[in-house]
């Protein structure tokens, strides 16, 4: 099966609210109704309560159309805790006589119970924002990186096409695979470790960016008449630094997944088959990074400095160009974008509609994320990303649900670049302070 091409058409399509087409299952159903009572969830087992808490998350991140992600032992410690502390004493049933009366206020209680519930279970949950705050520290931080660059884009070795990496949090066994026009994408994942992330997928933009960065000194310094080395093929940063640059916190639970999604981009390989005439032309595998390995530890055990070996594939694409390709740049308000679909839109925007606009159905979209949700949970998921960026937009680009003659279109259209203070920039000049983006010069696409 070939894989629809995104085509600009020449009138779009007319413009429509987008519709709900969201499940609507009684497993969906389950956390508007009343929850289990106290009484019976203090009967359950240790394990039986964790089982029970899952399956109210897992329905919760249903009905936002979301892949479902796994409370941890910490979280499930606070609402265990939760559901047992809250106390029904004021109501003073057992002083009532009237049974009818008795169980329409153990009702109302328990119903009570169930808000408080939920809104607990949102808070430990994904937030349903499409971007998330800037760290803390980061109008210093964004000072001293370098542009961010994807990945070298050479002959159909277009990463940004497709999503290279698993949408979701939850370990993701297998491979993906597209069949597009022109070459065949498979993804696979390790044995152990599973696929690699898209939040793993910073570190990857992290090494071509510092590539990048150290090519660009390399041409300044030659055509001074310098004699400058060419860039290193190993990269040696500290963990600090990865964490920075890809605006995370710097907390100790930010060092142990920073090792773990070590371990899934080096098991992660990419396998290429070029097509010519409908016919298997060529065959390429090959990783998202290197060997990689922990230089030093801090006295916590956590990771100090690693050093990872740049692939062949990156390293010929940004230093050793045949002819003369180009990396684009992404703007650095990717990294506060917090749904993992949200950044696949993104990505796929700056590829196909760059300064202008560019129209996806959902089956393109849908296939071309690789996800594993229905597409009816997917396009529920897209619905919720469009309806939130009306006050909460992915940078550079505006989205709008459109209907299609069979099916909906997803229209990304450049936004246009705002005129902004530098209070307003936070001072570093890397973004507007809330997330959109739009106070950036419009990305260019960097020849190497």
């Amino acid at each position: 099966m070939a894989a629809k091409r995104a085509t600009p058409t020449s009138a779009a399509p007319k413009s429509v609210a987008p519709k709900s087409t969201g499940p609507t299952t009684k497993k969906a159903a389950r956390m508007s109704a009343v929850p289990m009572a106290r009484s019976e969830f203090a009967k359950l087992s240790l394990h039986e309560k964790n089982h029970y808490l899952q399956g109210l998350a897992q329905d919760l991140l249903a009905e936002r159309g979301e892949e479902f992600i796994p409370l941890t032992k910490e979280a499930l410690s606070r609402l265990r805790r939760f559901y047992s502390r809250r106390s029904f004493a004021d109501l003073r049933l057992g002083q009532i006589d009237d049974p009818d009366l008795r169980d329409r206020l153990q009702t109302l209680g328990e119903r009570i119970h169930g808000k408080d519930l939920r809104q607990s279970l949102e808070s430990e949950l994904p937030a349903s924002r499409n971007n998330r705050p800037r760290p803390l520290d980061d109008d210093q931080l964004m000072f001293f990186v370098p542009t961010v660059a994807d990945a070298p884009i050479k002959d159909e070795m277009n990463l940004m096409d497709i999503a290279p990496f698993a949408l979701g949090k939850m370990k993701r066994e297998g491979s993906i695979r597209y069949e597009l026009k022109d070459s065949v994408i498979s993804i696979e994942g390790g044995a152990e470790v599973g696929l690699a992330t898209a939040y793993d997928y910073d570190i990857f933009l992290n090494m071509v960016s510092h590539l990048a960065e150290e090519m660009r000194r390399y041409r300044i310094a030659e055509k001074k008449g310098q004699r400058p080395s060419l860039p290193s093929l190993t990269y040696r940063p500290s963990a600090a630094q990865i964490l920075k640059f890809c605006r995370r916190g710097t907390g100790g639970k930010q060092y142990v997944e920073l090792e773990r999604a070590l371990d899934r981009l080096q098991a992660t390989r990419i396998k290429i088959t070029n097509l010519s005439g409908g016919k298997r032309r060529e065959t390429q595998s090959f990783p998202l990074i290197g060997r990689y390995k922990v230089v030093s530890r801090t006295t916590q055990d956590r990771i100090e400095t690693v050093e990872i070996d740049v692939p062949s594939w990156v390293y010929d694409g940004v230093v050793k160009p045949d002819g003369a390709p180009s990396i684009l740049t992404l703007n650095p308000d990717y990294f506060l974008i917090a749904k993992p679909i949200a950044r696949f839109i993104y990505r796929l925007a700056r590829k196909a509609a760059g300064q202008g606009e560019a129209f996806y159905t959902m089956a393109d979209l849908h296939y071309r994320s690789g996800t594993k949700l229905p597409i009816a949970k997917f396009q529920k998921a897209v619905e919720t990303i469009v309806s939130n960026a009306e006050l909460d937009p992915i940078p550079d680009y505006d989205l709008t649900l459109i209907r299609g003659h069979d099916d909906a279109v997803l229209r990304m259209k450049r936004r246009e670049p705002q005129a902004l203070s530098a209070e307003n920039r936070g001072g570093n000049g890397n973004g507007n302070g809330n997330g959109s983006g739009s106070g950036n010069a419009p990305p260019q696409k960097q020849l190497i």
